[in-house]
């Protein structure tokens, strides 16, 4: 049996409205299979949903169940579940969107909207700083060199902090530049 289009649009507004029991109804009727294939007249997804508004129990709940693709599904706009969580201040479900296992990982955070906004565009442009921190910090940057400080044979301090150059483009297409340090001194404080 498949679901109808009441069905579908009752299951994107369940995902919406943190109705747990609603989707567990829904997929003991048409099956998890039946959850990655919905979408509203815009692509919006069931972890669009979901991810927008916050709703961890259910994004918990739905993770094992779904297509590990669906992670990475654009709506209408190019937005991806992460590009809402962002743009609404959601960490715990950005951090369980990009730590998935099966999932396309930090690769999501590279994803840009038909705006060329990614979702770390997204955190900045609203001022989120935590959320733009963390997924900094989960990106994969290119790094110059690596130094391990057990294979450190000399005495005294050893030099363990490296500056990250991160380039980030804006909604205007203008090009932003930072650099993300481990530590500053005070000289470098005061250059800023």
């Amino acid at each position: 049996m498949l679901p109808t289009d009441d069905d579908k649009e009752n299951l994107l507004l369940s995902c919406r409205y943190d109705d747990l029991d609603e989707i567990q109804d829904f997929v003991t009727k048409f099956g998890p299979e039946a959850l990655s294939s919905v979408r509203d007249d815009n692509g919006n997804t069931v972890l669009h949903m979901t991810c927008g508004n916050g709703h961890i129990d259910v994004l918990n709940y739905l993770l094992p169940l779904i297509s590990p693709s669906i992670l990475s599904a654009q709506n209408s706009a190019g937005s991806t579940a992460l590009h809402w969580a962002a743009l609404n201040q959601h960490l715990e479900v950005a951090q369980k969107l990009v730590h998935c296992t099966g999932g396309p990982g930090v690769d999501l955070i590279d994803i840009k909207n038909t705006a060329g906004i990614s979702p770390l565009g997204e955190a900045e442009m609203i001022g989120w700083d935590e959320g733009a921190r963390w997924l900094v910090q989960e990106m994969k940057l290119d790094e110059t060199s690596s130094h391990d400080v057990n294979d450190s044979k000399e005495d005294g301090p050893v030099e363990t902090s490296r500056d990250i150059e991160v380039e980030i483009r804006d909604a205007d297409g203008e090009v932003a530049k930072m650099t993300i340090s481990d530590s500053e001194s005070p000289l470098d404080s005061a250059m800023i």
